[in-house]
This record gives C-alpha cells, structure tokens and sequence, in this order.
C-alpha cells in the first residue's frame, strides 16, 4: 500500500517560505535513478521522477538520467508539471518544492515538520492555482502559485454522525475540536482533474467530487470499504471512470453513471497508479511487481521478475517507464 510504504520509511509534514525551517539538501546519489522513486512526470520534453531523500532525478530520453538541485532531503510522494517549464512536487513533512526550469532546480514553499504528517499529491489547474493532499485529510490550497499555502478542513467529506459529533464538539469543548479535526478524516491519497470535475480518492473508500473547482466538496456513496490508490478517467473523450487501490479491488464505470462495476480479479496486489494505453487498455501499475492490463472489463496480469512495488509509470517512446522500490524500470510495449 502506497501510505505505508512511505509512512514506513518516515520523515513526516501555511506559512511564508522565509518563515519556515530550512531542511538539507538531498543527497548526492550516484545511482540516484535505483533508489526507491514513488512519481514520475512527462512534462512535454523532460522525464521528472521523485523519491528517497529529497531526490528529484530527469531524462530528455528515458534512459541517462541527471539528479536535480532539491533543498530537502525529505522522502518526496508526488509530482505535477503544469508545462514544460512550471511544476512542483510534494511529500513528507508536508514539505512543497517548484521548479520554474523544467525539474532541473527546485525552491522550498512548505516544510513543516512537527506536523508529522506527509502530503501524498499534489495538482495544479493553471500556473496559480493548486492543491496539495496527504494523510488525515490533509488539504492545503494555492492561488499565488505556491508561494503562500493556506489549510482546509474538508467537513463535507466526513461522514453524517462524524459532523454531527464535530459540530457538538466545536460548541462544548473547541481544544478537543481542534485535536479531532487532526485526524478524524481519513487520508486523501490521490487528487486528479476529470473534464471539469475534481476528484478525490483516499482510505476508508473515499471518494470525492467538486465541480466547482474545490471550492466545495461532495462525498460520493461508498462502494468499497478499503483504501483508494489510483483514479483514472477517459472523459469526455470515452466517458470511462476507474478507480483501484487496496489488495487489487478495480472498478470501472461509465463516465456520468453512479453504477460502478467492480473487476473480477484474483490477484491481490495493491494498485498505485493507472495509466491508459492504446485508447482501449488501462495498465495498472502494482506491488508485488504486477502490472494488470484491463480492456473492456477483462482482466490480465504480468509480473515484472524482482517483484518489487511498481509505484507510478508514463508512456514514452512506445516504452512503459516506471518508478519503483529500487528505481527504474522499462518495459517495451507492443502495439
């Protein structure tokens, strides 16, 4: 499971840059691209993958790759690339980075931490505006380009007699508000744009929904318990939904449908990532080494040789590119 993979190999989580601690450089590593990489990122002309110790390594062609200048040493979860040019990247200690150079160099936005807390992804619609999410229902917003990030508490999302308690709480005893809102929402794992929708996916079978651009948020009907590591959506071209995560549950849904179906499958591998192929196959990327391919509702999977958790991938050059538990690796792809 994504969470506790990193969670396990810990550092932890809105202030002005100039206010915060300044955390190490990350290390200098020498095989920086077979160390543990958790995302990865085609920004139109540069290959960006983050991980272990602030580590931030890019590739104009998959295969020599440069280590980045990065002011931290913090394990880094996630990273989006808003062009070719402007993108940022977050992960424990709710630590925030941009670049503006197209990976190569990266500045310190957020780093806080005695919140003990990682930041899980992060998305940006446009050069100002984005969003950063991670455990405990960590969400935290920009609309200066991440110069200045401002905490939310999603109350929306709580469940009913979850907010009925908060909303006693808040009167009778505020501390102890302020202690439960810490925890009390589950963790957001992945926050994704879908034609003009946002979604959430997170623990406990969230899934969320604003069509507002965040402004607010809709809880979706549950339809597993488990935890949420990927959402995918072909809209508005097919109109196709997929959301996976814990021990291999997949379901899939047609674009607009409440009516999810759920994969028959009987290999219980974690999903973390799912990236469309082809425009027909869906390729999810799992622990264990698995990567499943779905078309048209059946089910197939392959398993890459050492086993080791596949945590993101892109396509580049006819080539499936992925980061790892111990870096990269490349799987040739026949049409």
């Amino acid at each position: 499971m994504k969470y506790l993979l990193y969670a396990c190999l810990a550092y932890s989580a809105s202030s002005l840059a100039q206010d915060i601690p300044s955390p190490q450089s990350a290390f200098s590593a020498v095989n920086a691209d077979k160390t543990l990489l958790t995302d990865i990122e085609y920004t139109g002309k540069q290959l960006v993958a983050v991980g272990k110790h602030g580590v931030i390594i890019t590739s104009s062609d998959g295969e020599d790759w440069q280590q980045a200048n990065v002011p931290t040493q913090t394990l880094l979860t996630a990273v989006d690339f808003y062009d070719q040019q402007t993108g940022w990247a977050c992960g424990h200690d709710a630590t925030i980075i941009n670049s503006n150079d197209g990976g190569a160099n990266w500045q310190l936005q957020q780093f806080l931490p005695t919140l003990d807390k990682p930041c899980l992804d992060i998305l940006f619609l446009d050069q100002n505006k984005g969003f950063a999410v991670g455990a405990y229902g960590m969400f935290y917003e920009t609309s200066n380009a991440g110069k200045t990030w401002q905490k939310r508490f999603l109350d929306s999302l709580l469940f009913s007699e979850d907010r009925a308690y908060l909303n006693d709480l808040k009167e009778s005893d505020p501390q102890g508000y302020e202690a439960e809102t810490a925890s009390i929402l589950p963790h957001f794992n992945r926050i994704v744009k879908v034609a003009d929708k946002l979604v959430l996916a997170g623990e406990m079978g969230l899934l969320g929904e604003s069509i507002d651009g965040g402004k607010t948020w809709q809880r979706l009907d549950e339809i597993y318990m488990g935890s949420f590591f990927a959402f995918a959506s072909t809209a508005p071209q097919q109109g196709e939904d997929l959301v996976a995560g814990l021990r291999g549950n997949i379901f899939t849904r047609q674009a607009g449908s409440d009516e999810w179906v759920q994969i028959a499958n009987d290999t219980h591998a974690t999903v973390n990532s799912v990236i469309k192929y082809n425009n027909n196959e869906w390729l999810l990327l799992a622990n264990s080494g698995v990567i499943f391919h779905l078309s048209n509702n059946q089910l197939s999977s392959e398993q890459m040789a050492d086993g080791k958790a596949l945590l993101d991938g892109v396509i580049f050059q006819d080539k499936l590119l992925m980061v790892s538990e111990n870096g990269i690796k490349v799987k040739e792809l026949t049409p």
